[in-house]
């Protein structure tokens, strides 16, 4: 009988337009589909820790229905998946590209243990669209403004998306599987799970079905309502893109169609997926961008690093007395997302007006997005606060209030998702107190708290440190 081929599964949780998955089954002999916690995964938040588990579960699912199934197993991936060509004597192990440098280290060291066993080890497209090195300027650099990158790329060709596979063979012996279960990944979320579990849309099926959704009733209108997060206007895929439960081309292509057909808000989503290549392009490129300011001269900026300082606490606790900042920061515990206007306006009020370092508002994302991806928090935060790519003008400063005004004028957001001083509180704010830990002794009954800091002091203070810097 032909040796197995591992599918290394990772950040790619679909059977359908998996490249590394064809290429398993095209390698001939049967296909053992593996997932490994490892050193990487080990490093992620609470949120992401516990939506990928429920990601990875769906997938073996899907896979069951199949007539095959999923092996997982935990350890550091080199060590894991030579074990496992020992164990089954395959042939060959094929994966998903990755693109962060941890994943990119962790990716090396293994190709390389492998290959020194004889075994086939290959890498394969499809968390992006573009690869990295793919997208040159005139004159060979990489980009290092969204606008030329998304002209550069405008009108490439995306591939056609890969059906899902009518069978995926087995081998007759299978290795042992640990229980993913026993992992119990979501310890860190707490009681806050059994809240946000209410709003995940979990699965490769859940994701197509969202996309669907979402070009046949409301792309028309994404680039002119996207903005106001009171309406279910955008996609919601950011979490099923995270976890690679669809992939990029898939939406590219079913956005394309609907510009065809005369969509005035395609052309402005298929810019925010590119916004999203963006970011992996530039950490390929200038790594730096996920820990480090990625503009020069930003490491003396006066901003303050105590991640335990009172204001940083209500920031987090959504208790700013700055309505839009607190009804996002509550709907980022509930829900697990956040929608990306509000994102620009927490991140602006912490970075400028609180003048804290974004890399504290990054971590405290990568903790609670069940969307998390690196690459795109760690650009958004460095965008808002001035010191990342195309940060123009670095010294803007979102007022809160004034934001609000114009994209809640109803109140519907903020009554979403505040319940103190309400009468009838909805039952998402009511759910907020459900979710936060207890010691915070946070109630609905409490009045709703004074601001921390009046706006124009903050701007004010904020405009001082960007005039007395030298770019």
């Amino acid at each position: 009988m032909a040796k197995p081929v591992i599918w290394w599964v990772r950040k790619d949780l679909r059977l359908s337009d998996n490249r590394a998955l064809k290429s398993a089954i095209a390698a001939g002999g049967p296909v053992i589909p593996v997932f490994i916690w490892d050193e990487v995964f080990e490093t992620y938040g609470a949120a992401a820790r516990w939506r990928f588990g429920l990601g990875v579960a769906a997938l073996a699912r899907s896979l069951e229905a199949m007539g095959t199934r999923l092996i997982c197993r935990r350890g550091r991936a080199e060590d894991v998946l030579t074990a496992l060509v020992g164990e089954t004597g395959a042939k060959a192990v094929r994966w998903s590209r990755a693109y962060d440098p941890d994943q990119v280290a962790r990716d090396t060291g293994v190709k390389s243990a492998l290959g020194s066993l004889g075994v086939d080890a290959e890498s394969l497209p499809g968390h992006l669209m573009f690869e990295p090195w793919s997208v040159e300027t005139k004159t060979g650099g990489f980009y290092r403004v969204y606008s030329p990158f998304w002209r550069a790329v405008a009108g490439r060709h995306v591939t056609e998306p890969l059906p899902c596979p009518s069978m995926i063979p087995g081998p007759d012996v299978w290795p042992v599987s640990e229980d993913i279960a026993s992992w119990n990944l979501g310890a860190s979320m707490q009681r806050g799970a059994g809240v946000v579990s209410q709003h995940v849309v979990v699965g490769e099926d859940a994701a197509k079905a969202r996309l669907g959704e979402f070009v046949d009733k409301r792309i028309e209108a994404y680039k002119d309502r996207r903005d106001f997060p009171s309406e279910p206007a955008t996609s919601g895929l950011s979490e099923n893109l995270a976890w690679g439960e669809i992939s990029p081309a898939q939406c590219w292509h079913a956005a394309r169609r609907s510009v065809e057909d005369g969509s005035r808000g395609g052309e402005h989503f298929l810019k925010e997926l590119v916004w999203r290549e963006f970011a992996y392009h530039l950490v390929w490129h200038t790594p730096h961008i996920l820990d480090r300011n990625w503009r020069e001269g930003w490491d003396a900026f006066p901003w303050r690093r105590d991640a335990k300082s009172p204001d940083v606490l209500a920031w987090q606790q959504g208790q700013t007395g700055r309505r839009f900042v607190d009804a996002a920061m509550r709907e980022l515990y509930v829900t697990g997302t956040m929608h990306n206007r509000a994102r620009m306006i927490v991140a602006s009020f912490l970075t400028k007006h609180l003048m804290t370092d974004w890399k504290i508002g990054q971590a405290w994302f990568a903790d609670c997005l069940i969307d998390w991806d690196p690459a795109s928090n760690a650009m958004g935060w460095q965008w808002t606060a001035g010191c990342g790519p195309d940060a123009a003008p670095y010294f803007r400063v979102f007022n809160p209030d004034g934001q609000l005004e114009k994209f809640d004028r109803d109140g519907q957001y903020s009554r979403r998702w505040l319940a103190e001083n309400e009468t009838n509180p909805t039952e998402t704010a009511l759910s907020y107190y459900n979710a936060i830990p207890e010691h915070w002794g946070l109630s609905a009954c409490d009045s709703y708290p004074d601001p921390i800091i009046e706006l124009a002091a903050g701007r004010a203070r904020a405009l001082d440190a960007y005039s007395n810097r030298s770019f």
